[in-house]
């Protein structure tokens, strides 16, 4: 591969046009990946997770959403702004017990959790009206642990 320095850099208005930087009409995800700390111990379990500790967790969202006339589908600003008003201001650094609803808080049930706090965020700020919705979750515990949550399973019947 050779490496090179460019010529010149790429002006709006003379090298590419306004009209241009909307490439396609399609549906695109784009995913952002965010950890917080937290403690919390599980009810009816007997094993060590029974007992109070604590995890680094891993939470990687994916919306998706149709280009804008710039070509962007949802910014990444968007999401990391989303995700630290409404859950990590809400899960860091906290016993996860005390501030989510009254439930196990198994990876399994804090995903769901998670997914109704991003989609009425996403209801709220009217992101759903453009098109933009969740399609994904994955809520690590552990580096090799985590939970899946897609969108065909949220509006399921079943």
């Amino acid at each position: 591969m050779e490496f090179r320095i460019p010529d010149k850099v790429e002006k709006l208005g003379t090298d590419i046009q306004r009209h241009e930087l909307k490439y396609h009409h399609k549906r695109v995800a784009v995913t952002k990946a965010f950890t917080f700390d937290a403690a919390h111990h599980l009810h009816c379990y007997e094993g060590k997770c029974k007992n109070l500790h604590g995890h680094t967790y891993k939470l990687v969202i994916t919306i998706s959403g149709f280009v804008d006339e710039v070509g962007i589908a949802v910014d990444f600003g968007d999401i990391k702004r989303m995700y630290e008003e409404g859950i990590k201001s809400r899960l860091d650094h906290r016993y996860l017990n005390e501030v989510l609803p009254n439930m196990n808080t198994t990876a399994e049930n804090m995903i769901v959790w998670i997914w109704e706090e991003l989609d009425a965020c996403l209801e709220r700020e009217g992101l759903k009206k453009k098109g933009h919705r969740l399609e994904e979750l994955v809520l690590y515990e552990t580096p090799t642990s985590y939970a899946t949550l897609k969108r065909e399973w949220m509006e399921a019947d079943a």
